[in-house]
């Protein structure tokens, strides 16, 4: 370009200078060749050497621009362009392989150190790299790009700067778990309400909530993580169900006047009242879906406070029973309830509270038909002992749950068909219902645990349904034999999974007494007598050993001096209580494992 492509510019310099030469020196002759400048000819001669002149400077101008231009080209042949930043870093005019190694130190260190980031109102901080970021150094040198060719691109590069963000490598597991993390800092919004202090309503203003917007959220970070300033990634807003505009009205007309005064319930012979500060607890709100809210009465705790002062106003339904004396059972009646009706009894409750003057309601009743009426209980043919069994040698804690146990079940009436679960009728045995941590045997070695002692009147009572010629439904023998209890004629319960079972196979209704001492219990079933039953015990066979085990002294070892193990068997035999006809004979067989030899050393 140098060698040739200046030739115009040159020859037209020296006609330039010709010019010069002739015209542009005073003398005479020169003066002698002007024309009149107000002359035709003159303007034009003037005219076209003002012309010639403008071009003679725009070509000069031209050259030296094209000097310049090959100049500066050729001398950042091979360089980055002027100019040019790299996340803040300067890289213009710098040769490729130096601005290379610049950008590898700077960008490796701010990959490696952690960045803060900016989530609405909250800063978190993390590591780019940990984030799964890398250098795509292919990707970033194509957006430097190269030498501009546009000559005055070349000439604003003198004057400005361009920022270049560097192109990054994710490795989206690592990315999809730093943004999972940073969801940590998302805020649900504040739902509006209305809460109560101290049976005050106060208004509760909906706050909006903020979401980190995962995939606006992973451009930011990719594009933006080597700037090496506080990076705000954006959130979207979410907001509350409920306007400020419906908490307001909510309060006005519903949340104040529910508390305004104390109702009275007016009641067979009493009244109760509902305090502001019981309704209040009451009274909860929540949105309705439409950017209201709706109020909700707790009804369980509305009874709570009303039932204690109601009570008496009440009358229980009762069962028909039986007392019994001697030899003798009577009916004791039964009674009809008279019970609140608690549905109905608040039915409207939410209108009346709205009201600004009577603030009073009738409280609402039903009779209640008791489970076992009169006529049926006489019906059932309740006159005497069927089946009788005592046991005994108890004391302590494990009296103590005979005795619950036996009140529990004491009363009973198994009608014609039914079946008696010791389990379902007294419901769980824990601390709660008045069972104590009693002596039990737990694999053969004693033990303790609550409710100890509670299968020996599951034991009791299962030989007075035995005796009485009740059908056995289910009944689990020990696995170690206890001696205070008749050989294959005994049961052990366990709350909740072991039950005892039997089934009222007569015409007649089983009416079940117990009696407790200090030391025995005594179980009687009253119905009308059918049947003899005579028990036969079969011989102790097939003995076995006990072992003999060794533990560490202290609390939870309890010596024991072991017992054989062995087979025997019982054999019930039922016959007509008239005829005195066999009806059945069954025989049972048990087998009783060896208590083992239980040494505390």
């Amino acid at each position: 370009m140098v060698g040739g492509g200046f030739a115009p510019c040159e020859s037209t310099i020296s006609h330039l200078g010709g010019w010069f030469v002739t015209s542009g020196s005073p003398g005479r002759h020169a003066r002698e060749r002007q024309p009149d400048r107000n002359s035709a000819p003159a303007q034009q001669f003037l005219n076209s050497t003002a012309a010639r002149r403008a071009g003679i400077a725009a070509g000069v101008l031209m050259a030296a621009g094209g000097l310049a231009f090959a100049a500066d080209w050729s001398l950042s042949s091979g360089h980055v362009p002027r100019g040019v930043q790299v996340a803040g870093i300067d890289i213009g005019g710098l040769e490729r392989a130096q601005a290379q190694t610049r950008l590898e130190t700077e960008l490796n260190q701010r990959v490696a150190q952690p960045l803060t980031v900016q989530i609405g109102d909250v800063q978190a901080t993390l590591v780019p790299r940990d984030a799964g970021l890398s250098v795509d150094w292919d990707g970033t040198w194509e957006r430097i790009g190269s030498q501009p060719v546009n000559p005055l691109t070349r000439l604003a590069s003198f004057f400005s700067t361009r920022n270049v963000e560097p192109a990054a490598v994710i490795a989206d597991s690592a990315m999809t778990a730093q943004l999972d993390a940073l969801r940590a800092h998302d805020r649900q919004p504040v739902e509006g309400g209305i809460v109560f202090e101290d049976a005050r309503p106060v208004g509760v203003y909906p706050v909006p909530g903020r979401v980190l917007d995962v995939p606006a959220a992973r451009t930011v970070l990719s594009e933006h993580w080597a700037d090496g300033s506080v990076l705000e990634l954006p959130a979207v807003e979410t907001q509350a169900q409920v306007t400020q505009a419906a908490v307001d009205r909510t309060l006005r007309e519903v949340a104040q006047p529910a508390v305004r005064a104390a109702v009275t319930f007016t009641g067979k012979g009493g009244n109760g009242v509902l305090e502001p500060a019981q309704i209040a607890a009451a009274l909860t709100f929540a949105p309705d879906g439409q950017g209201g809210l709706a109020a909700s009465y707790n009804n369980d705790a509305l009874i709570a406070a009303l039932k204690p002062q109601l009570h008496s106003t009440e009358i229980e339904p009762k069962d028909a029973t039986f007392n019994v004396s001697g030899t003798r059972a009577t009916v004791v009646p039964s009674v009809v309830g008279d019970t609140i009706k608690w549905d109905k009894t608040l039915e409207g409750l939410p209108a009346l509270l709205l009201s600004p003057s009577d603030r009073s309601k009738t409280v609402v009743y039903e009779q209640v038909k008791p489970k076992l009426v009169t006529e049926d209980a006489e019906k059932l043919g309740v006159t005497q002992v069927v089946g009788s069994f005592t046991t005994s040698g108890f004391s302590g804690p494990s009296g103590v749950n005979i005795r619950t146990v036996a009140q529990k079940v004491d009363g009973a009436v198994v009608k014609p068909g039914d079946t008696f679960s010791l389990n379902d009728f007294t419901g769980p045995r824990g601390v709660e219902q008045g069972y104590v941590e009693s002596g039990i045997i737990n694999n053969g070695r004693p033990s303790t645990a609550v409710g100890g002692g509670i299968s020996q009147f599951a034991t009791t009572l299962y030989n007075a349904a035995y005796f009485a010629g009740m059908e056995d439904a289910g009944h689990t023998e020990h696995s170690y034999y206890i001696s205070r209890y008749p050989a294959a004629r005994e049961a052990t319960v366990f709350d909740g999974a072991i039950d005892l079972k039997f089934r009222n196979n007569t015409p007649y209704g089983v009416f079940i007494e117990t009696v407790t001492t200090g030391s025995d219990v005594t179980v009687r079933l009253w119905s009308t007598k059918t049947v003899e039953v005579e028990s036969i015990t079969g011989d102790r066979t097939k003995p076995t050993d006990p072992k003999e085990i060794t533990l560490p002294k202290g609390k939870e070892c309890i010596a024991s001096e072991g017992a054989p193990g062995f087979t025997t068997s019982d054999t019930r035999v039922i016959r007509d209580s008239k005829s005195g006809k066999e009806i059945s004979r069954t025989t049972r067989t048990v087998k009783y494992d060896p208590i083992p030899v239980v040494k505390c050393e």
